[in-house]
């Protein structure tokens, strides 16, 4: 994939119909934390209510189509010099590198718009080997596995934490 067609942007009501071509894929929906969007009035709403109040979540674009997002959310108080990373792309662009590159875009950003931020950290499910891969790529460490730590979909689930510093290099 030519990473020049690639960019991340924040999302815009007239996202609604690229955004529920994937956010309405289970597959795509099974390792996230919300459910699965079925309507357009759905999506409109999320759009509205929670990817743009969101402190930073992008759309992850293709010629400027929504097909999967990237969200950076910081931490409160003492704990602000962290921050929780999620992601996740339309099924059809599965193992084509792209949200790879849109971490590794949103990673060279984000440090500089939140200057308080030293980590960003992923909880990642055991099984989901897909994820795990796209953040050692982008130079995550993986820091160990947190039993029965994630609820998802009715179930408590091992997750894996990986984390990546400010002074840590993105791998190329």
């Amino acid at each position: 994939m030519d990473p020049s067609k690639i960019s991340l942007r924040p999302f815009k009501l007239s996202d609604a119909d690229d955004f529920l071509s994937w956010a309405s894929d289970n597959r795509v929906t099974q390792y996230l934390r919300w459910n699965t969007i079925n309507t357009r009035e759905e999506a409109l709403k999320y759009i509205q209510e929670v990817a743009i109040p969101h402190p930073w979540r992008r759309s992850i674009c293709l010629a400027d189509r929504s097909i999967g997002y990237v969200s950076v959310k910081p931490e409160f108080g003492i704990d602000r010099h962290r921050a929780h990373v999620g992601y996740a792309v339309g099924a059809e662009y599965w193992g084509r590198g792209i949200v790879t590159m849109a971490m590794k875009m949103a990673i060279g950003v984000v440090f500089k718009e939140f200057p308080y931020l030293v980590r960003l950290e992923a909880l990642v499910e055991e099984e989901n080997k897909g994820s795990q891969r796209v953040l050692e790529k982008v130079g995550f460490k993986r820091e160990g596995v947190l039993r029965k730590y994630g609820f998802n979909k009715g179930e408590i689930r091992n997750m894996i934490m990986y984390g990546f510093l400010s002074t840590d290099d993105i791998r190329v």
